[in-house]
């Protein structure tokens, strides 16, 4: 179990609990969410990465067959298992290690990427670790991806039911925003790319229940019978108000940054 003050008031939230449905209903990144990193050339046959927060492997399993070579770390075991599990037969490499103890040697990777994880992280600890990490002109990729609940309707009408069962969920009310990068960051990086750009995502009843579930406002913090509750009243919201096959509007946000010299 996750405790952080910055969110959800502290009251806690564990992958664990839901890395099935994670795996499942989370991996929702089209081509075009990629395409920016790529076209930067962070992936190129033979750059190693490091992809901290992998959560269920969902960016290098997209990204590897680009010829880098990728290690995932994350502080969830379940998560991991996941990973492992989805990953079978690819060259990726998966760890279990929250972020802030990191243990390589200095100036392991090449590239760096954060993906959908960025602000969970202890950054006093986590950013000068990974300039450590990071080979001369290496770069780190933060990444985001979100619904837009006030532009969206079904988005919208999810994020108030799941705002009815975990009042004290800070994950919603999202809105088109460069990615957060704190202060320490710009003490050892340099951004060099801010990226933001709408998506319109592909989902069914099923895929975007799922999608929901897995969120950190639902599936990682609500006990068995609130759970089993809200995906009863969410399906039938879901039947009232949307057609079997749908788009959700989302934003992208992604900043490439390079490491400064010492």
């Amino acid at each position: 179990m996750i405790y952080d003050k910055r969110l959800d008031g502290g009251a806690g939230f564990d992958w664990g609990k839901t890395s099935e449905e994670y795996a499942k209903y989370r991996d929702i990144y089209p081509p075009e969410f990629w395409k920016p990193l790529l076209d930067a050339g962070l992936f190129r046959a033979g750059l190693r990465v490091l992809d901290i927060g992998t959560g269920t492997g969902v960016l290098p399993r997209a990204l590897c067959q680009y010829g880098a070579q990728f290690t995932g770390t994350d502080i969830s075991a379940g998560q991991i298992e996941q990973a492992r599990r989805l990953s079978e037969g690819l060259p990726i490499e998966y760890r279990v290690c929250p972020a802030e103890q990191l243990d390589f040697p200095d100036g392991s990777f090449d590239t760096i990427t954060a993906c959908q994880c960025f602000f969970y992280f202890d950054h006093a600890a986590v950013v000068p670790r990974l300039a450590r990490l990071l080979k001369s002109g290496g770069r780190l990729a933060v990444t985001y991806l979100s619904w837009l609940p006030e532009e969206d309707p079904v988005a919208g009408a999810s994020e108030r039911l799941v705002l009815e069962y975990n009042p004290g969920w800070t994950g919603g009310g999202e809105y088109r925003r460069p990615v957060d990068l704190p202060p320490i960051v710009h003490q050892y990086f340099t951004l060099e790319q801010p990226i933001q750009f709408d998506l319109l995502l592909p989902f069914t009843r099923e895929s975007w229940a799922g999608r929901i579930h897995a969120c950190r406002g639902v599936g990682a913090s609500l006990p068995p019978e609130a759970l089993a509750r809200f995906n009863e009243e969410h399906r039938a919201l879901l039947a009232r108000i949307a057609p079997e096959s749908f788009h959700v509007l989302h934003y992208a946000a992604q900043a490439i940054l390079r490491v400064r010299e010492p």
